[in-house]
């Protein structure tokens, strides 16, 4: 039934998108930056909440940042859970994951010192391909779960509790100091 709306060479871009992705993940997993850089386009645009600043743009911005989290986190391990969803043209992929690592060493570029605390978390990256390799990886996760973890904190205070008070105020005070004391400056 498939097949009466997508034409064999979708299928097939589209196997070759996962086909592309699935060695990706494994080039990371194996630590082969070399092998993992060669399936990114020369121009490739990483965006990561992982990433303090701005998003890595080429491959030697990719690199630094991979070898930053595989020199922090040296048992590093990304695994995919569930099934990835490829766009009927292959120039999408969407891979559900599920990360884990230990924080061991200083993560640079930002200076977090180690914490020999382990993360367990899950998000989704959206990978963009062109010509048969990967030009786009935008990831997405809500860094309080690993933030959290790694510092030993639940960064997400009890409802109704002491310091869900203190956020509340502090919150307010950011609030009022950007309505009246930064108004000129545009919000992005």
């Amino acid at each position: 039934m498939l097949e009466e709306f997508i034409g064999s060479e979708e299928r097939m871009e589209s196997t070759n998108a996962e086909q592309v992705a699935r060695s990706l993940l494994a080039a990371w997993n194996d630590r082969d930056l070399d092998k993992f850089l060669a399936l990114l386009t020369d121009d490739v645009y990483w965006t990561d909440p992982a990433m303090l600043g701005s998003p890595a743009a080429g491959k030697a911005a990719v690199r630094r940042f991979a070898e930053s989290v595989i020199t922090a986190f040296p048992d590093f391990t990304y695994a995919i859970r569930g099934s990835m969803c490829v766009s009927a043209d292959g120039q999408r992929c969407i891979i559900p994951w599920r990360i884990t690592g230990t924080h061991l060493a200083r993560l640079e570029p930002a200076g977090f010192m180690p914490t020999n605390r382990r993360a367990d978390f899950e998000g989704v990256d959206l990978l963009d391909f062109r010509d048969g390799l990967v030009c786009r990886v935008e990831t997405y996760f809500d860094p309080v779960v690993p933030g959290g973890q790694l510092m030993a904190l639940n960064l997400l205070p009890p409802p109704g509790s002491f310091r869900e008070r203190i956020l509340v105020t502090i919150q307010s005070a950011i609030a009022w100091w950007l309505r009246n004391v930064r108004k000129s400056i545009p919000v992005k």
